[in-house]
């Protein structure tokens, strides 16, 4: 008995290292988007400072509305999956493939903006490598790349990266005396002056909700704990990266308005001027550098997800695995447990986004938010499903209120032609799936494979089964009561 206060207090530790390593490093994607979503809003209000702060506002709230109704997902599927297993569950397997889909167009894409704004940040710090932005990014890509054949970097370096990163970033919003303020003037008209402005700009800033999608899935990797922790440390994440990422998000963008920064030249970047106007070159260089290499951690996050993906819904080359539907190389790993195939399936695809854009972040920016939101949608009209289903009504609105903004924003995105070959590329790789699958004679279990390639390991088929999710889940009223006596929480 002497000793259990302190197994208890060292077990606590313990568990709150976890959390933390586990809540920093998936939302380091997120984050690091803060290094051109505001710019890219910005530019979309052609300047307009006044609506600058409206318009990221809106972003929060949206982002806030997903948040609350993955609050119900992660709940219901503690093993991982996300929107893949949500919507298999919720229409039947064939529609996991939607946002396995959207994810795969969404690691292609979040690899090549992510090294394309690590190479802007490098050169807003030496403007001296302007002409080899291209030759400069894809030099990362490789780097990137080639340093996945040594093995996955762990949840505790991402986490590093994200809380330094986030450490120099408060001190470059820390008021320094003498920065003059600058009163933005409104600019008038129907498309300036009026909120239709900050309705057609904010999707494109919605570039900061990637990532959202994160921690639903990657609890798959949190094997030590058991359904009940998985659901506690992916709600925890999910409200932290709100917090987080909404707080850093408004601050950048209340500091950017007040000190009346423009939309920079294409040598340098909104954030990159901020930073230039707070006090020291050593906090510049620290700014620049840790934004480079957080936005360097997020391609490799993406170039471990994405792999993982495919090598989950590979076949076995030794006879047929449960629900392979994809050629068995893409499941070949090396030494280091890396599917190799598939990181250079990645590589090929990143490299030719990254060269057509030009290695232009912001260029890119306007294919990105798009093919996630595929997904978001799926997993909210999936959830809107389970809670109508589990009699419901508040939960069925929000999730059909969150679900409105999604639309709404993927109809926005949808004015900009670079928006339609984002969802075009979301259905060819969606449809090749689906149609993979088919082909392999609709193998069960599939919508799984998003959680498998977290987690490493096949998932029983009783994750997919509606009565096993409704017994399983707390937001199920009657399965719960009738184990535990009580009502469940929400």
């Amino acid at each position: 008995m002497t000793h259990a206060t302190p197994v208890r207090a060292g077990w606590l530790h313990g568990r709150t290292a976890l959390l933390i390593a586990f809540a920093f490093s998936v939302m380091a994607d997120p984050v690091s988007s803060v290094a051109y979503a505001i710019e890219a809003a910005l530019r979309a209000l052609d300047g307009n400072l006044a609506l600058l702060f409206p318009a990221m506002a809106a972003v929060v709230i949206v982002v806030g509305l997903v948040v609350a109704s993955y609050h119900q997902l992660v709940a219901r599927y503690p093993e991982g999956g996300g929107s893949a297993a949500a919507a298999g569950g919720a229409f039947g397997e064939g529609f996991a493939f939607i946002p396995m889909g959207a994810l795969v167009v969404d690691f292609v894409l979040t690899i090549s903006i992510s090294v394309s704004a690590g190479s802007s940040a490098i050169i807003s710090y030496v403007p001296a490598l302007a002409d080899y932005r291209l030759l400069l990014a894809l030099g990362l890509l490789l780097v990137v790349a080639g340093l996945m054949w040594f093995g996955h970097l762990g949840r505790a370096v991402f986490a590093l990266l994200t809380i330094v990163f986030i450490v120099v970033a408060v001190a470059v919003l820390l008021p320094v005396p003498g920065l003059p303020s600058v009163d933005p003037q409104p600019i008038e008209g129907l498309t300036h002056g009026a909120p239709i402005a900050v309705a057609l700009a904010f999707p494109v800033a919605m570039a900061l909700a990637t990532g959202i999608e994160a921690p639903s899935s990657a609890i798959a990797q949190l094997a030590q704990l058991d359904d009940a922790g998985r659901r506690s440390f992916g709600r925890w994440a999910l409200w932290l990266t709100l917090g987080i990422v909404g707080t850093l998000t408004l601050a950048i963008t209340a500091a950017v308005v007040r000190l009346g920064i423009q939309v920079p030249h294409e040598d340098t970047t909104l954030v990159a001027e901020l930073a230039r106007a707070a006090d020291g070159h050593a906090l510049f260089a620290a700014f620049q550098a840790t934004t480079a290499l957080l936005l360097l951690s997020a391609a490799s996050s993406s170039f471990q997800a994405g792999p993982g993906l495919l090598k989950a819904l590979a076949r076995s080359e030794h006879g047929e695995s449960r629900h392979g539907v994809l050629p068995a190389v893409l499941g070949r790993t090396n030494s280091h447990h890396v599917p190799m195939i598939g990181v250079g399936v990645f590589l090929v695809a990143s490299a030719a986004v990254v060269a057509l854009a030009g290695a232009r972040d912001q260029s890119l920016v306007l294919f990105y938010a798009v093919s996630v939101f595929v997904s978001f949608l799926m997993g909210l009209l999936a959830m809107a499903k389970f809670s109508h289903h589990d009699k419901r009504p508040l939960w069925v609105a929000l999730n059909l209120v969150a679900a409105a903004a999604v639309g709404f924003t993927l109809v926005c995105n949808l004015l900009r032609p670079a928006a339609l070959g984002s969802l075009a590329a979301t259905g060819l790789v969606a449809g090749a799936l689906y149609l993979a699958w088919v082909r392999a004679g609709r193998p069960r279990g599939a919508a799984l494979a998003v959680a498998e390639s977290e987690a490493g390991h096949e998932l029983g088929e009783d994750a997919l089964d509606p009565a096993v999710n409704a017994a399983e889940a707390p937001e199920t009223p009657v399965a719960a009561h009738s184990r535990t006596g009580r009502t469940p929480e929400g």
